[in-house]
């Protein structure tokens, strides 16, 4: 399995908003999250991280392809993915556009070296 993540900031004051959206995922719309997230073949993890810059949202997709699943979620638009789009516009601002490579650059893992595969 291939790991990518991806850090995201928060907009000023947006970090209680979020964090009830995230509530929100975790609770009445787990079920379409989940289910969006098995159909682009990848597992998601997010982290809130608070820096004296800021708050970052921190991504973690898992999967075969996590780079192609990154663009398949960004670009979908069932009615799920047009919602969570919309609602991550607010905590985000522009979201980045659909891509099929990672947005970040893997540059330590204690498993192998990065860049190489086994």
């Amino acid at each position: 399995m291939a790991l990518m993540a991806v850090a995201i900031p928060l907009l000023p004051g947006k970090t209680d908003d979020w964090r009830k959206w995230v509530e929100e995922l975790n609770g009445p719309r787990r079920q379409e999250f989940v289910d969006s997230r098995r159909r682009a073949g990848v597992r998601e993890r997010t982290f809130l991280q608070s820096t004296p810059l800021g708050d970052l949202v921190i991504v973690t997709i898992e999967g075969d392809d996590p780079g192609r699943a990154f663009g398949q979620m960004m670009s979908a638009d069932d009615a799920f993915s047009t919602w969570f789009e919309e609602r991550a516009r607010e905590f985000h601002g522009d979201v980045p556009a659909p891509t099929t490579e990672a947005p970040s650059e893997l540059v330590l893992d204690t498993d192998e070296l990065a860049g190489q595969s086994n």
